[in-house]
């Protein structure tokens, strides 16, 4: 059954070039119905939305003008990017702010149809430089499941080049899920992340049991990618230069996201 609940498990990073590095940390993230936010966030004292809390909703974390429904943000998005939005359920899987602070490296959207099957995901995609790119993903009618591609129009990483493709490989979030993606330059896979998470009831027991264990989840992210960005250094990965004016990348990153950035500039 799908619903909105808590999915804990693990996240998986491997490189595989120039060297081997690889690493696994225990995480929680929240899947949420997006038009049910406000009556999930009131289920447990310790949430809420759009206001702090030890764990809290804010309608700013996410693309496009917070005043929007999340529903019209991704309408609009997706016309923008020219695919058709399924009129089903829309499931958000996600990093809540967790003492008021929050940083979300991908962001899923899971679109259904109307007889609850997954139609599209939209990948949101955020790197700790403020920059952000939503990746709309169908899935390949030839492969079995839901396998997507796309190229790679963000800096993320200083240590890896913008020029890549990004392939994935998505499960349904039921009682699990798994969401795995590799980076491939010429048919070769440099890098890959994996999510394996299973599914909790999102009620106030499950809800304070993922704090206590995670307290500060999102800082804790953070702390992990700085920690493996100072262990690459250490093992002598060359550091690649982030181009902000003229590498083909990031422009076309931002003018894909150009009118979501007024909206919100405009609404806030």
């Amino acid at each position: 059954m799908i619903d909105s609940g808590l999915f804990v498990g693990t996240l998986r990073h491997r490189r595989f070039t120039p060297v081997s590095h690889a690493f696994t940390y225990p995480l929680f993230m929240a899947l949420l119905d997006i038009e049910r936010v406000p009556q999930l966030m009131r289920v447990s004292r310790l949430t809420s939305h759009n206001r702090w809390n030890w764990a809290s909703f804010d309608d700013r974390d996410h693309f496009g003008g917070p005043a929007r429904p999340l529903r019209e943000r991704l309408a609009r998005d997706a016309e923008r990017h020219g695919v058709d939005l399924p009129d089903g359920r829309i499931f958000l899987l996600t990093h809540l702010r967790y003492l008021g602070y929050c940083f979300n490296p991908v962001s899923f959207f899971y679109c259904f149809d109307g007889a609850d099957r997954l139609q599209v995901v939209l990948a949101e995609v955020n790197n700790t430089f403020g920059g952000s790119h939503n990746y709309w993903l169908r899935p390949d009618p030839a492969s079995h499941g839901f396998r997507a591609a796309a190229s790679k129009s963000l800096y993320v990483s200083p240590f890896m080049p913008v020029d890549l493709d990004y392939e994935f490989a998505l499960t349904t979030p039921a009682d699990s899920l798994v969401a795995h993606m590799e980076t491939v330059k010429d048919g070769s896979v440099c890098f890959d992340a994996t999510l394996s998470l299973e599914r909790r009831p999102w009620n106030a027991t499950e809800i304070r049991r993922a704090l206590l264990r995670h307290p500060a989840m999102t800082a804790a992210v953070v702390a992990g990618i700085h920690w493996q960005a100072l262990a690459l250094w250490w093992k002598g990965v060359p550091l690649v230069r982030r181009v902000t004016g003229d590498g083909v990348g990031e422009r076309a990153a931002c003018a894909a996201d150009t009118a979501g950035r007024i909206d919100s500039v405009r609404e806030r």
